[in-house]
């Protein structure tokens, strides 16, 4: 956001600030809002329900489609004489000094409140992704090593940290975390999400919400709902997901965030299911969140969500019946500029197309969650950089990438890579003789940044500015972290392209070498402009561009080949992984994935993460989750396997861990009674590790089609040598619900395998408990028991 001028007092032919109870803090909340809305025009109401986008391209693309022909020129000036209720991205859009930016935002904000009658602040949101995406901001990994690092505590901690920087420069809400649950590794945005299981998905994204709320920031659950569902995998297509997917794996996340987290915001997807596009869907945004979940706070629109109604979806005749439909549904804000919800809507309004009553019921939202951030206050705390107001002095006072941050960042990176291979005990490597690192991926510092981190989202679009933090690569994290071995260097080929020239060149470095190190993977970007990122949809999952015939022609020289994947999905590696002497899986680490993987790599971190997604065994067809019933899996009927390589809750460790069941569980369990399940896990190895104990749940026979197992509990467990701990878990049979025969979710009587294991692959399993549920069917809703929270005990003495 450009810096403003320093705000002049207010004309003498404009009305004052109207006061009353609605300024008394001693009120309700309610009360005070009912006393604002009374007072307001309908414009000033409609006022409340959009943002302005200050700085947006009208003329190009700028970070998003469409925005060429959907944001309108704004005069800033005459539309904040209404009021205003979103302020767009200030730091999102353009790089801007973090100091200046907190200024400038501050500025805009007093131009705000000088220019309404009320005298009320935007809110002021930002994507929060991977990390703030601001310029100089923390690029944390993103949201799919989340999942990775099966670590809920240390995402929260990453999330609260996320949230104060947010909070110290005048930002309140933040668009995050993604919910969807992955359906199909073709989808470009994969790597925003957690994974492709529901439980994992949910208690990994409830535990950002509340580690984002915990530092007073709005959280933001996207997209709500079906959009990761999408036909084809293609971006924005329509999903013909059934009720049963919808209701035992896509919906669950959404509901889980908002029982246990009490989430403050939900953002709408841009999916139609069935044919009825969500953002005018009332069954979903208000029968569903609102009058079944008890979900209370503002539901956001997806960035034009509201105008594609109109423009995309055909189901509405103008802005004004675009604004209808919305309303109707249950979509408050309308993001991320104004379009439908001002002088459409107004007008829509007194030509009795719109009722009033639906912008009241909208209005009520949004100023109760002004309230709760202390909006509508006399007295708004600013952020401390604003003590001097002087641009030029604030520029480098705002410093948001501290060590802590770093130090955070590289922890969550160490934690989340995964060693899917290590057939000839290759890894970790020795720190001398000549190392030959090969790669597209190797060198550059933008594979470790997804598509939402600032430089690879905003910061690319601004050739010449710098990065704004330091991001090291693989190959130099390598040479500082093996400074007696001899490092050579050769790209090979691009990400993506067609030029082979180089492949020959690499390989002959990698024949000369004692090892070779191949880093290949993805170019994060959007629409288009990478291999992985919104927009960046795959016909099929082999390697991109060349990357496959380099790895070729490394393994075809006999040098013992690791290679290293940086990337946003998992890719087909069908037999070359059996020639490879190692593997190592990094979602976009981050700033601080460089080092984390040469810390694996060296054997100075002990990997520890283990896959939120599998990886296909073949590149063609749709790929397929875990969750699939028999008729899903391997058959004689097909030629085709969809057998995973590397099946879901994979990974391996330098160290090696013994479990033992604890076998005092009762042969039958009544179907609203609950039992405990434990297992002693211990390191018995040489380093000291982590073990990742994952619950899963078989049912053999039931009224409808079930997965071979699907995940009910987990629990990162820290061991040194010879250490050992009880992981015990409280199982209630809610915990196997699922939506039976008659369209309802019910806990059924029968058999259960209840599976101690290290991967979804029954063959993993370490413990398996069998017991019979007795009793009743039961017929559960949403207050269901839905987490099942692991208890570890103290270590016991090491043996």
């Amino acid at each position: 956001m450009a810096i403003q001028p320093v705000p002049q007092a207010r004309p003498a032919d404009q009305p004052s600030a109207v006061d009353g109870p609605w300024r008394d803090t001693s009120l309700t909340p309610e009360a005070r809002v009912a006393d604002l809305a009374a007072r307001m025009t309908l414009e000033e109401k409609a006022a409340q329900l959009y943002g302005i986008w200050v700085g947006a391209d009208a003329e190009g693309d700028g970070v998003a489609p469409h925005q060429n022909d959907m944001v309108d020129q704004v005069d800033f000036e005459a539309i904040t004489t209404r009021g205003l209720g979103q302020l767009t991205r200030p730091f999102g859009t353009a790089p801007v000094d973090p100091g200046v930016g907190a200024v400038s935002l501050a500025r805009a904000q007093a131009r705000i409140v000088e220019a309404g009658r009320f005298g009320i602040p935007a809110i002021a949101h930002e994507e929060c992704l991977a990390g703030f995406t601001a310029w100089g901001a923390t690029a944390y990994p993103v949201p799919l090593a989340w999942g990775a690092a099966w670590d809920p505590e240390l995402v929260a901690e990453v999330a609260h940290r996320i949230g104060d920087d947010m909070r110290s420069v005048g930002i309140h809400q933040g668009l995050a975390p993604v919910l969807d649950v992955v359906r199909d590794l073709r989808w470009g945005r994969v790597e925003e999400t957690i994974g492709e299981d529901p439980y994992l998905v949910g208690t990994i994204a409830t535990a950002y919400v509340k580690g984002l709320e915990s530092a007073g920031v709005i959280a933001t659950l996207k997209h709500f709902a079906g959009y990761s569902a999408s036909a084809g995998a293609r971006n924005l297509a329509p999903v013909r997901a059934g009720a049963r997917e919808m209701a035992d794996v896509i919906l669950p996340p959404f509901e889980m965030a908002v029982r246990e987290a009490g989430v403050r915001s939900v953002m709408h997807s841009y999916a139609e299911i069935d044919g009825v596009p969500v953002a005018a869907d009332p069954a979903l945004l208000t029968g569903l969140l609102r009058d079944t979940w008890g979900f209370t706070g503002t539901v956001v629109a997806d960035y034009f969500g509201i105008g594609f109604l109109e423009t995309l979806h055909k189901v509405a005749t103008g802005r004004g019946d675009a604004a209808r439909l919305a309303l109707t549904a249950g979509v408050d804000v309308e993001l991320p500029t104004v379009r439908s919800y001002g002088d459409a809507l107004v007008e829509a309004v007194h030509e009795g197309a719109v009722a009033e009553e639906l912008v009241d019921r909208a209005l009520h939202r949004v100023l109760l969650q002004k309230c709760e951030l202390g909006l509508l206050d006399r007295d708004r705390p600013l952020p401390a950089v604003l003590a001097d107001a002087d641009p030029d002095q604030a520029r480098g006072t705002v410093d948001l990438d501290p060590p802590r941050n770093r130090a955070l960042a590289r922890l969550l990176a160490e934690r989340s890579c995964v060693l899917l291979a290590n057939p000839e005990d290759a890894l970790p490597l020795g720190g001398t003789g000549r190392m030959a690192v090969v790669g597209p991926r190797a060198d550059d510092p933008f594979a470790m940044l997804g598509c939402y981190s600032f430089p690879s989202h905003v910061g690319v679009q601004h050739p010449g500015t710098p990065m704004g933090i330091a991001v090291p690569t693989v190959l130099e994290a390598l040479r500082e972290e093996f400074p007696g071995a001899d490092i050579d260097y050769a790209q090979g080929c691009d990400v993506d392209g067609t030029d082979d020239e180089g492949i020959g060149a690499a390989a002959a470095l990698a024949a000369g070498a004692d090892v070779c190190v191949a880093v290949l993977g993805d170019r994060a970007g959007l629409f288009g402009r990478g291999t992985s990122g919104e927009g960046c949809d795959v016909e099929d999952l082999a390697l991109p561009g060349l990357q496959g015939e380099l790895l070729d022609a490394l393994l075809a020289t006999g040098t013992p080949v690791v290679l290293v994947l940086l990337t946003g999905r998992t890719y087909a590696l069908g037999s070359r992984a059996d020639r490879l002497a190692g593997c190592v899986q990094a979602f976009f680490p981050g700033e601080e994935g460089g080092p984390a993987l040469a810390g694996v790599l060296s054997g100075r971190v002990n990997p520890s993460g283990r896959l939120p997604v599998g990886v296909p065994n073949g590149t063609g067809g749709q790929p397929w989750t875990y969750l699939q019933p028999p008729l899903g899996r391997t058959s004689g009927v097909s030629n085709l396997d969809p057998t995973p390589l590397y099946p879901f809750g994979h990974g391996l460790s330098y160290t090696s861990f013994a479990w033992e069941g604890d076998g005092d569980v009762p042969s039958e369990l009544g179907t609203d009674e609950e039992t405990d399940l434990a297992v002693t896990v211990r390191n018995t190895g040489d380093r000291d590790g982590a073990e990742v104990v994952q619950l899963y749940a078989h049912d053999p026979v039931a009224q409808t089609t079930r997965p071979e197992a699907r995940l009910i509990g987990y629990a990162r467990v820290p061991l040194a040598v010879g250490e050992s701990r009880r992981v015990s878990f409280r199982f209630h049979p809610d915990l196997v619900s699922f939506t039976g025969a008659a369209g309802h979710r019910i806990v059924e009587p029968g058999d259960l395998e209840l599976r101690f294991a290290t991967s979804s692959d029954v063959a993993d399993a370490k413990h398996t408990v069998r017991l019979r549920l007795t009793g009743r069917e039961r017929t559960v809703d949403h207050h269901r028991r839905m987490v099942c929270v692991p208890s570890v005990d103290a270590p016991l003495a090491r043996t």
